[in-house]
């Protein structure tokens, strides 16, 4: 593996003192070998004067297989979202299909500056996501829908319990901690409207036998709240908890709609939040009381969610809705710049067990990094407050060079183990084939 040096960058490490260093980060290995400002040398040489260096954005919450459904599923609440829109496309997907989702997905994160994503995708096919991930050097953890539960839910993706726990420990066994631990499994239970009590259970107690994470959503939309507490006796989070389904390993997408004591059973278990705010918005479920989720010490962290509900992968538009909203809720003193790109950064990382891999500049952690120009328009000057530069003023056309596990994968906005054209080509064609099997009118 050649060696890398990103030189002439102002380094903005995230590490515990929030350190920025002016000078050269050097990768060896596929590690960090030096974050300095001493002259050294490199196979490789990555020009970032005028740039800031910093770690690669991580995301708690993405489905790649949704890519294709972009413009699909506009101007909907969630349950009619997924019932007549999301859930008659997942069912209609090929292999062919996810694959072309997949590639899509994955490029545009890679050029806005993500490195590292937790995935849940559909019940079908999600062999093809994992391979997807292998071919273009991404970092992901990604989990198999599960789904035994709903009257609702197409034929195509509903599974009989035993079917689908065994599929899921298939996928396990054959792809968790590939390409020397780039690639994880999960598992993934959809939410709790979508899976019986005894799935649940069973998940609960496979992941800590397995030393697996949990993905699901949680209370993203009233209604569904309403139907989980009708159906159980209990809220949402309490619910999940009482099945097993909370703690260190588990990420909970979205927990809009919380009360009290469900704020203290997050605290409690450790269990941490992925925060969606593009999302919450746009399918109008709400907006997650986030400041109150870091004053109780939860662990919160940002995903874009799926391109059907966003309808894009833009970690820069997350990081400053999220601190823009909680403003707006609690005052402008909330959620400062370096909160946000913690959150964005280290704070994904820790969500997903890899703080001690990823998530900041530090000599020994695996190379994920990115380089962004600070020269755009919108970003200048930002002479007092880089960070702010990145939060408040970013934008994902800002990137300009990606790295993950020490394989550059873009250099000055191109490429290098996808090529972009041929996937939007191959999207267009198997996004208007889907939506024709769909019966949903491109």
């Amino acid at each position: 593996m050649e060696s890398i040096l990103i030189k002439n960058g102002t380094l903005i490490t995230m590490d515990k003192h929030d350190s920025i260093i002016e000078g050269d980060l050097l990768i060896r290995g596929g590690r960090i070998a030096a974050v300095s400002d001493q002259e050294v040398k490199a196979d490789v040489v990555i020009d970032a004067s005028g740039c800031a260096v910093l770690p690669g954005f991580v995301q708690t919450h993405i489905h790649l297989c949704q890519t294709l459904f972009r413009g699909a599923a506009d101007d909907l609440p969630l349950l009619d979202w997924l019932k007549k829109r999301v859930w008659p496309m997942e069912a209609a997907h090929t292999a062919r299909s996810i694959r072309a989702s997949a590639n899509l997905g994955v490029a545009e994160l890679i050029k806005g500056g993500t490195t590292c994503a937790l995935a849940m995708e559909t019940v079908n096919h999600t062999e093809e996501v994992f391979k997807v991930i292998n071919e273009t050097g991404f970092r992901a953890i990604i989990g198999k829908c599960m789904m035994d539960k709903g009257a609702d839910v197409p034929q195509e993706l509903y599974e009989e319990t035993e079917a689908s726990i065994a599929e899921s420990l298939r996928l396990l066994q054959a792809w968790d901690g590939k390409a020397e631990g780039r690639i994880r499994y999960c598992f993934a239970p959809r939410f709790a409207l979508s899976c019986t009590k005894e799935l649940l259970e069973r998940v609960g107690k496979l992941a800590l036998e397995r030393s697996v994470m949990i993905h699901t959503h949680a209370s993203e939309n009233r209604k569904e709240c309403a139907i989980v507490e009708s159906e159980t006796g209990l809220r949402n989070v309490t619910y999940l908890d009482s099945v097993g389904i909370s703690g260190q390993h588990v990420v909970l997408a979205h927990c809009v709609h919380l009360d009290e004591a469900e704020f203290q059973t997050l605290a409690h278990t450790k269990t941490n939040v992925a925060h969606c705010p593009s999302s919450n918005l746009k399918l109008g479920s709400g907006i997650a009381e986030i400041s109150k989720m870091l004053d109780r010490g939860i662990s919160v962290s940002l995903g874009a969610d799926g391109a059907a509900c966003n309808n894009r992968l833009d970690m820069f538009t997350e990081m400053r809705s999220m601190a823009l909203l909680q403003k707006a809720l609690h005052g402008p003193e909330v959620l400062p710049a370096n909160q946000a790109l913690r959150i964005a950064t280290i704070g994904g990382a820790r969500a997903l067990g890899l703080e001690d891999e990823i998530g900041s500049l530090e000599a020994g952690k695996r190379a994920d990094v990115i380089v962004v120009d600070l020269n755009s328009l919108q970003s200048t000057p930002h002479v007092k407050d880089l960070v702010s530069a990145l939060v408040y003023s970013g934008q994902t056309s800002d990137v300009q060079s990606v790295v993950i596990d020490g394989q550059i994968l873009m250099k000055d906005r191109k490429l290098l183990t996808i090529d972009e054209g041929s996937v939007i080509a191959e999207a267009a064609k198997e996004g208007a084939e889907l939506f024709s099997r769909a019966g949903i009118q491109a």
